[in-house]
C-alpha cells in the first residue's frame, strides 16, 4: 500500500482525563506516513473515538512537508479543530516531528 520510500512516525501527547480518548487509548496520538524523498505526509491518522476525528486531523497534514516544524500548521490547528484534544494534537505533531528529524539523520 505504501511505496518503500516512505516511512511510519507516531507522535503523541496527553489528553484530559475526563476525554474519552484518554479512557479508551490512555493517551493520543498521531501516526504519519512520509515519503523520505520529498518530506511530504502521504497519510495520517490519530487515535480517536470517532472516525471524523481522525479523517479531519489528517486531512490538516496530508500533503504537507515535514522537512521543517511549521508554525502554520499549529496555528490552523487552534483556528480549525475545538475538540478538548487540541494542545494533545499540537503536542503530537512536534513529538512525530522531532522523531523524523532523527530518523532523517540517522538513515537518510
Amino acid at each position: 500500500m505504501y511505496d518503500k520510500k516512505t516511512v511510519y512516525i507516531i507522535g503523541h501527547g496527553k489528553t484530559t482525563k475526563d476525554n474519552a480518548i484518554t479512557e479508551q487509548f490512555k493517551i493520543f496520538f498521531i501516526g504519519f506516513v512520509i515519503d523520505t524523498d520529498t518530506d511530504e505526509v502521504v497519510d495520517a491518522a490519530c487515535s480517536a473515538t470517532i472516525a471524523t476525528t481522525s479523517e479531519f486531523v489528517a486531512s490538516i497534514f496530508v500533503g504537507r512537508k515535514f522537512d521543517k516544524y511549521y508554525k502554520e500548521i499549529e496555528e490552523e490547528v487552534r483556528k480549525r479543530y475545538f475538540g478538548s484534544s487540541q494542545v494533545a494534537i499540537i503536542v503530537s505533531y512536534k513529538d512525530a516531528f522531532k522523531k523524523y528529524r532523527e530518523v532523517k539523520e540517522k538513515y537518510y
